[in-house]
């Protein structure tokens, strides 16, 4: 059977989780939730399924050697850093070429770094379905997320039926993609959640090397292109200094999924939140009179629906006739937000001196 591979994409710059989150640190590299960071938590939760010499880390050159330090139970030369921003297609491309260069029989799961999922056991028997879907169907396997609500800030992907293709055996059943939708206004995605047929595309995806590259060089020659020259290179750091610049930046939704011939979708068992801002990070602090939520001690008067979050956990805070802010207090900053704009903390960051950022 042909090795199966995880590349862990660990390069996102979490900007919405300022001022905790900074370029050199981002969300994934955090203590947010729990006493290890999310791209520990990621690491981890392959155990059992993938061994540690076989996972990938992809990131960039600011954040590599954080990235290396928190990583330090894989390989060192299993941490690679994208030589320039080029969006999620170039950099999937890479990681398929580094594991081509491997095995090129090999089989891929793509993974994000800052993901929270507790339910792992569901989680090993979804991947195992997929990868087995993966390496008897020849197509490209992704993983959808049940939506409770509906969100505007997801992709979504729409699910057909049963896949005839779903090998025997096995308990999550591929259902056929019909197509990928963008992120939707609400009245769009609320019309979805009633339709019934919808998952939120969680960015995981299995796949063969053999059958990805087909793909990419089908409908995206350049990164087929670029596969191919890892594949058979002599000196790889050497390639990906010189190739990967001239990519063109996409994502792989765009460059691949939508026009893929044959994707298939498992939809997950296991819990699972993207933690995507401080709105979600609230679900897991501790509950404070009035509906605030916290992680400090926290006194309040005539005070409501406030999310509290200090890095240093006993500094005490005190609201007074305030409802429905953030607040987050770091060494050198604090950010004081309306909840309800916690999408724009990003467009604020891009304000900020660089020194903050």
């Amino acid at each position: 059977m042909p090795q199966t591979y995880a590349l862990i994409l660990a390069g996102g710059s979490g900007t919405r989780f300022w001022p905790l989150s900074r370029d050199k640190k981002p969300k994934q590299l955090l203590n947010l939730l729990g006493d290890t960071t999310l791209l520990n938590q990621t690491i981890s939760r392959l155990e059992g399924l993938i061994p540690k010499e076989n996972i990938l880390i992809l990131t960039n050159e600011l954040q590599i050697d954080e990235v290396r330090q928190v990583a330090n139970e894989l390989p060192a030369e299993n941490i690679f850093a994208e030589p320039a921003k080029r969006d999620t297609a170039p950099a999937v491309a890479l990681g398929v070429g580094i594991v081509a260069a491997r095995d090129p029989e090999a089989t891929m799961v793509v993974l994000p770094a800052d993901q929270l999922i507790n339910d792992v056991e569901s989680f090993h028997s979804v991947l195992r379905d997929a990868i087995t879907t993966a390496q008897q169907t020849e197509s490209l396997v992704t993983v959808g997320i049940k939506p409770t609500w509906a969100c505007p800030s997801y992709g979504y992907v729409e699910r057909g039926g049963p896949s005839p293709l779903a090998p025997a055996g096995i308990k999550n059943i591929p259902h056929e993609v019909t197509r990928f939708r963008e992120k939707p206004a609400t009245e769009l995605a609320e019309r979805f959640i009633k339709q019934g047929n919808f998952a939120w595309n969680a960015g995981m995806f299995i796949w063969s090397v053999p059958t990805v590259t087909k793909e990419l060089t089908l409908h995206a020659p350049d990164l087929g292109k670029f596969i191919e020259e890892l594949k058979t290179s002599e000196n790889l750091a050497q390639t990906v200094s010189e190739k990967f610049r001239t990519l063109t930046p996409i994502s792989i939704d765009y460059a691949l999924m939508e026009k893929a011939a044959h994707v298939l979708n498992i939809e997950a068992s296991f819990d699972w939140d993207d933690v995507g801002s401080w709105i979600s990070v609230a679900k897991y602090l501790e509950d404070a009179p009035n509906k605030n939520k916290t992680n400090s001690p926290l006194e309040e008067v005539d005070s409501s629906n406030n999310i509290v979050f200090t890095e240093s956990k006993n500094t005490q805070v005190a609201l007074l006739g305030v409802d429905d802010l953030i607040v987050v207090q770091t060494g050198d900053s604090i950010l004081i937000a309306n909840r309800h704009q916690a999408d724009d903390i990003k467009a604020l960051v891009k304000k900020l001196p660089m020194e903050f950022k």
